[in-house]
C-alpha cells in the first residue's frame, strides 16, 4: 500500500504531464526533432526526447522534498552506472525511498516527432518494494495525450487501484474539461472492428502476420478479399493502444514480440518494455483484460529493458474466444 496520499499523487502526476504536454506543444515547430540524440539499450533517443529530459529531473527533486522516491525512466542513470534507475533526493540510499515511480514522458515517439500521430504521456506509483516491485503493485497511474498541432483537444486518463478508471478531455485553448467516456467495447467478435497485433518494425512482420490471419481464418472464416472485415490500426504506441481499447475503438491488440524474437530463435530486439506499460493500471481499471500471451495477467518488473508480450481484450467474451487461438498458435512455433 503507498505510504503517501493517492490523492495527492494523482495530482502530481497530472501537474507533471500537462507540463510535460505544454512542452512537446511548445517544441514541434523544430525541424530536427526526429534527429537521432543517442541510444541505449531500452530504445533510440530522439531529440524530442531530449526536451523533456530535465522536466522530469526537476519534477522528482522538487517531489522528493517530502517524498524520497526511486526514478524508473528510459534515458536516465544513476550514480551507479545503472541504467534507467534513479533515486531521489540524490545521494539516499534505494531502499530508503518512500515510492517507486515508473515514467514514459513521450510514448509514441515516433509518431508525434514527425506530427503524425499524437503521443502519451505516461506513469505509474507503486510502494517501494525493492527490486521486487512489480507493474501490479503500482497503485495511481495518469497518462496524458500529446497532441499533433491541428488537435485543439487532449484527453487525460487517471485511475486508483480498486476505484475505477476516469478520465476528461481537454481544450487547448481554454482549459476547459468535459467528462470523458470509458467503455470498453461489448463486441463478441472482431469482425467489422478494430483487431491489431502490433507490426510495427521488420523482424517479426511474418510472424504477426501470420497469426493475424490465423485468427481471422477461425474467428470469421476464408478471408473474402473483395471485403474487409476485420481492420488493423498499427499504433506505435503502447499507451496509445491500451487507450483505443479503454474508449471502445478497438477490440482486440496484442505486443508479442518477444515471443515472436524466441520462436525465430534471434537475440531479444526492440519491443515493449514495462515503462510502456506504467497505465496498464488504467486498462485494466477500465475493465480491459490485459495478459501476457500465456494467459496470465501480465506482469513484469518495474525496469526499462524487460521484454514484455502482451495480449489485451476488450471483454471476456473476447478473450474466450480469441485467447485459444492464439496460445496454440504460440505453441506451434514454440514461442512459449
Amino acid at each position: 500500500m503507498l505510504p503517501v496520499d493517492p490523492k495527492g499523487v494523482l495530482e502530481r502526476l497530472k501537474e507533471f504531464q500537462k507540463i510535460v504536454r505544454a512542452q512537446v506543444m511548445k517544441s514541434r515547430a523544430s525541424a530536427s526533432l526526429h534527429e537521432v540524440n543517442r541510444a541505449t539499450s531500452a530504445d533510440t533517443i530522439y531529440q524530442i526526447d531530449t526536451v523533456v529530459e530535465p522536466l522530469l529531473e526537476a519534477f522528482c527533486e522538487e517531489w522528493a522534498k517530502k517524498t524520497p522516491l526511486v526514478l524508473i525512466a528510459e534515458g536516465i542513470e544513476g550514480p551507479d552506472g545503472r541504467e534507467g534507475i534513479k533515486t531521489f533526493p540524490h545521494g539516499i540510499r534505494e531502499q530508503d525511498a518512500e515510492i517507486r515511480v515508473i515514467v514514459d514522458p513521450i510514448d509514441g515517439t515516433r509518431g508525434i516527432m514527425y506530427d503524425k500521430r499524437p503521443a502519451w504521456a505516461l506513469a505509474g506509483v507503486a510502494p517501494n518494494l525493492g527490486a521486487m516491485t512489480t507493474l501490479r503493485d503500482i497503485e495511481v497511474a495518469v497518462m496524458t495525450e500529446l497532441p499533433t498541432t491541428k488537435m485543439g483537444q487532449a484527453d487525460v486518463l487517471w485511475a486508483t487501484k480498486g476505484h475505477g478508471a476516469h478520465g476528461v478531455r481537454v481544450d487547448l485553448t481554454n482549459a476547459d474539461e468535459s467528462p470523458l467516456r470509458l467503455s470498453p467495447s461489448q463486441s463478441s467478435g472482431i469482425d467489422h472492428g478494430f483487431a491489431t497485433i502490433s507490426n510495427f518494425f521488420p523482424g517479426t512482420k511474418v510472424m504477426a502476420s501470420e497469426l493475424m490471419e490465423h485468427l481471422v481464418s477461425h474467428l470469421i472464416g476464408k478471408a473474402d478479399v473483395t471485403k474487409a472485415t476485420v481492420f488493423d490500426d498499427q499504433y506505435i504506441s503502447t499507451g496509445g493502444q491500451f487507450y483505443e481499447l479503454i474508449v471502445g475503438h478497438d477490440r482486440f491488440n496484442a505486443d508479442l514480440r518477444p515471443l515472436f524474437y524466441r520462436a525465430q530463435k534471434q537475440p531479444e530486439g526492440l519491443c515493449c518494455h514495462p515503462y510502456d506499460c506504467a497505465t496498464l493500471l488504467i486498462a485494466e481499471e477500465a475493465g480491459v483484460i490485459v495478459t501476457n500471451g500465456e494467459g496470465k495477467p501480465l506482469n513484469g518488473p518495474l525496469d526499462v529493458t524487460t521484454g514484455i508480450a502482451w495480449v489485451a481484450y476488450a471483454n471476456d467474451t473476447l478473450r474466450r474466444r480469441i485467447e485459444p487461438l492464439v496460445t496454440d498458435y504460440l505453441r506451434d512455433v514454440r514461442a512459449i
